[in-house]
């Protein structure tokens, strides 16, 4: 396991801390639940934390910071992003893309080189440190960009990227990578730039593996490490599926095909009593180039939820099920039932 770029829980989970639902994604939560939520991550060994200035405009990066302030700086990991700008404004409206009771900011986007500089020290300034454990380039994909995509493409390659590379050595950062939605354009990005890291989100999961046959091996090939973060699709696959309920998949209202795809997948775990949770979770820590999953949860009872799915026992004929109905490929590696095996180091 690469320990330069992600920490591991002390206990050696793989788990680390998605920081978007302190912004107030969907619904508010206090400062006290807030703080509480990482104290308890910390004191159950959570040592990798994510965050980024659009999870309530600034305000999951004051929060994360306050709260991990009082712990050594040496012993966790930090990132955030670059991509949008903040901008203070007095009236602002209580929802904004998605997150609600945000601080007083509206954003907009900036993949200029200035922009980058900016926002780095911006968020260094709202997380009360001297540097940042990774920087991510956020949400350059074509879903999120739009018209924009190929502008915008250009712009991180000619501006963004270089400019990361220059905060990284100036000591202001360590590592640089992007932070996504899509595989594809992590693989354009690829034939261009190097890349410290990635965390991709929603694209190599138990129900969605379109990141297994070039974006996988590639990661792996060029020694770039890899959070995984959406490991759950919006929740289709952290509770039970049902067909009569509207389920979300990719941050909407998922298709009829994703839901009748889930509906195999969960009834495969009721013949083999695995929870789905678990499923989808050591489904994508089975991959080699797999460091970290990144967990968005939004209470302590979701986090040590997480912690015991990890550790559940699932059978291996309930993965050669999943083959067999054609739920999972079958260059998709599945976990070892074997327990503390010894996993290959990715330096």
């Amino acid at each position: 396991m690469n320990t330069t770029i992600f920490l591991p829980c002390t206990d050696g989970a793989r788990l680390g801390f998605g920081g978007a639902p302190l912004g107030n994604l969907f619904q508010a939560m206090s400062d006290e639940a807030a703080r509480s939520l990482v104290d308890v991550a910390w004191a159950e060994g959570c040592r990798s934390f994510d965050t980024a200035p659009h999870y309530g405009h600034g305000l999951s990066e004051r929060r994360l910071g306050d709260a991990l302030r009082a712990h050594s700086r040496s012993g966790l990991r930090l990132s955030s992003k670059v991509g949008r700008l903040l901008t203070p404004q007095a009236e602002v409206p209580r929802e904004q893309h998605s997150y609600v009771d945000t601080l007083p900011f509206v954003q907009h986007w900036d993949f200029s080189a200035r922009g980058v500089r900016r926002s780095v020290e911006d968020s260094l300034q709202r997380l009360g440190l001297a540097q940042l454990d990774v920087v991510y380039v956020h949400d350059m994909d074509a879903a999120t960009q739009g018209s924009r995509a190929a502008e915008v493409f250009k712009q991180v390659l000619d501006e963004t990227l270089p400019e990361l590379s220059r905060l990284k050595t100036e000591g202001l950062l360590k590592q640089v990578g992007l932070g996504v939605n899509d595989h594809t354009v992590v693989e354009q990005v690829l034939r261009h730039a190097d890349l410290d890291a990635l965390m991709l989100a929603g694209r190599y999961t138990l129900l969605d593996q379109a990141a297994l046959p070039t974006l996988m091996p590639e990661l792996i090939r060029r020694k770039v490490a890899l959070a995984l973060g959406g490991v759950f699709n919006s929740g289709i696959l952290a509770t039970r599926v049902r067909a009569d309920q509207t389920m979300m998949f990719n941050y909407a209202p998922a298709a009829k095909a994703w839901v009748d795809k889930a509906l195999g997948i969960q009834t495969v775990c009721d013949q083999h009593g695995v929870s789905l949770r678990a499923a989808a979770l050591q489904f994508a820590l089975a991959h080699p180039a797999t460091h970290l999953v990144m967990l968005g949860v939004r209470t302590p009872t979701e986090w040590q939820q997480a912690r015991q799915a990890e550790k559940e026992p699932i059978p291996a004929d309930f993965w050669q099920q999943l083959r067999h109905e054609g739920h999972l490929p079958e260059a998709a590696p599945v976990p070892d039932p074997t327990p503390n095996i010894e996993r290959p180091d990715h330096d």
